[in-house]
């Protein structure tokens, strides 16, 4: 039987790279940094010096005997390709989000892994972080009453404002606002709320391409080849309705992140691509802060899934931010921008149970 630390190698060597590798080395100690590995060798090389590990090819890295998790930190439209070639040589995978660019692309992936008895964890793992576990305890503490209705809002002008190379975030697939910043706000609503049942939207996009901002590509135009607003709404199993926004279009707005609204009150819940933030509930005419009880209260964790999957691997309990979720996520994305294609709700077809709540001592 395995036993913690598991041994994780790194594939994607990107921006969001440091972070993982930062609290891989010193955050968590269910894992083991051994290698990491990225298709441009200069890039591999930046992050191996910096984390003194062996900075490899990436089939260099899944020739490993050693590894037991590969962390994918690929562009979306290589998430799937690199974690069938992971499961392919026996490691359990961990991906950063969306699970892949297509819900029929990431089933390949789910029914390898179940093949080859391995794991499949996903991003985000923000609703692992103390501001949304405090606010699942109200949820399932019963503060608010039954939840009957919600809003998600992640309304911004773009990435090209700041990313280097922006282009994957237009890109047709797995660009726009709803696939790249949609898993954060859906998974949060899903560790809330439970699974959703019917989603329906409307779309548009502002424009045919984007200006990069900053870098040594600044003044490029990017095309422009997806939906970049989406406006629509999701219908829980549970009954309750979430209006949700997503888009790249919008300069700056006055709405909050997330709002539930119950039968007994209404509950303000911060940014979900954050671990940390004030919860607000209100209590008569006023909104009062709720004291955070739980580990990761502030900072920024990520990482915290893979973690978790590591030690439900050697305690064989489902980890939280699993494969069924990012894939349910994925659908309900999938669903929003076929109904603003289309005119028509979608019906859901996956289903995933709500990721089991963390106690306040685990993890913290």
């Amino acid at each position: 039987m395995a036993e913690l630390p598991l041994n994780v190698g790194v594939i994607g060597c990107g921006v969001i790279s440091e972070i993982y590798l930062q609290n891989c080395a010193t955050v968590f100690p269910q894992l083991r940094l051994c290698a990491v590995a990225d298709l441009d060798p200069e890039a591999a090389n930046r992050r191996g010096s910096a984390f003194g590990l062996p900075a490899l090819s990436p089939a260099a890295l899944l020739a490993r005997d050693d590894i037991d998790i590969v962390l994918n930190l690929t562009v979306p439209a290589a998430h799937v390709a690199v974690g069938l070639a992971a499961i392919a040589a026996g490691k359990h995978v961990y991906s950063e989000k969306p699970l892949g660019v297509s819900v029929v692309e990431a089933k390949t992936l789910i029914e390898a892994a179940d093949r080859a008895g391995l794991r499949v964890g996903c991003a985000p793992d923000t609703f692992l972080g103390g501001s949304h576990q405090t606010s699942r305890k109200l949820v399932d503490d019963g503060a608010i009453g039954r939840v009957v209705a919600g809003s998600a809002t992640l309304m911004l002008s773009g990435h090209e404002v700041w990313h280097p190379n922006p282009d994957f975030y237009y890109s047709d697939p797995g660009g726009g606002p709803a696939m790249d910043m949609g898993p954060y706000y859906l998974t949060a609503l899903v560790n809330l709320l439970g699974a959703i049942a019917r989603v329906t939207a409307f779309a548009s996009r502002s424009g045919a391409t984007r200006t990069i901002a900053k870098g040594p590509r600044a003044g490029q135009k990017v095309p422009v080849e997806v939906y970049t607003h989406i406006a629509g709404a999701l219908e829980f199993a549970s009954g309750a309705i979430v209006q949700i926004a997503t888009s790249f279009d919008v300069k700056g707005h006055g709405h909050s992140h997330l709002e539930i609204y119950g039968t007994d009150g209404s509950m303000l819940v911060p940014d979900p691509n954050r671990f940390d933030g004030e919860v607000l509930r209100l209590d008569g005419s006023d909104w009062t802060p709720i004291p955070n009880s739980f580990g990761s209260a502030d900072g920024n964790y990520r990482g915290f899934g893979l973690a978790d999957m590591a030690d439900a691997i050697v305690t064989g309990r489902p980890n939280r931010a699993s494969g069924a979720l990012a894939l349910h996520v994925l659908e309900a994305i999938e669903g929003l921008t076929r109904s603003a294609a289309t005119g028509r709700a979608v019906q859901m077809e996956t289903h995933c149970d709500r990721p089991t709540a963390l106690t306040p001592d685990e993890f913290g």
